[in-house]
């Protein structure tokens, strides 16, 4: 049995909380409004991108008060560690036509830019009536192609973050914040 004060393996990982419960559900709330005010009698539809953008995307279109569709993508460049592959490679495409919608793009981090990067070219391509994209987080440090997201809730430094659905191989996605990951 587990004393109280032992931590595991699985706890050790976690450096810090670098964003509180509370300050991702006050952002989120800010952004749910002013994507409800931007759109406001216009179709919508939310992308989210999986698998790291699922819980983001769960509290957003909650936060966003007028009508809208969601679907979902799957595009990876992460495939094992804390290192990005370099290739982005969509593993699951959107079951909507985006010509009828103001599409935004619901992301959990923008780092390189690559995988959004090509995300956006494919997206573009289908003509739909506007494109824009939210990411949670934003490493601007990170970038390797010429990209900035329309908005971007909290901007951080160079560092491996978990929680909130992003993973490290895996684990971690049920964090209710947004913590520093270390060996």
């Amino acid at each position: 049995m587990q004393m109280k004060n032992e931590m595991t393996e699985y706890e050790r990982k976690i450096k810090r909380v670098a964003i509180s419960e509370e300050e991702i559900a006050a952002a989120i709330k800010k952004a749910g409004a002013e994507i409800s005010a931007e759109y406001e009698g216009k179709p919508l539809l939310l992308v989210s991108i999986l698998k790291g953008a699922f819980v983001f995307m769960a509290d957003l279109c909650r936060a966003v008060t007028i009508p809208h569709d969601i679907d979902f993508m799957c595009a990876k460049s992460y495939y094992a560690g804390t290192e990005s592959s370099g290739v982005v490679k969509i593993t699951m495409d959107l079951v909507h036509e985006v010509k009828d919608y103001h599409v935004v793009i619901v992301e959990d981090i923008v780092d390189t830019g690559r995988t959004l990067s090509d995300i956006i070219k494919l997206l573009k391509a289908r003509e739909p009536l506007s494109l824009k994209v939210v990411t949670l987080l934003d490493k601007p440090s990170r970038r390797l192609v010429d990209f900035k997201a329309d908005k971007a809730l909290f901007t951080i430094p160079d560092f491996f973050v978990i929680g909130y659905g992003l993973d490290c191989d895996e684990k971690y996605r049920n964090l209710p914040y947004i913590a520093e990951y270390g060996e």
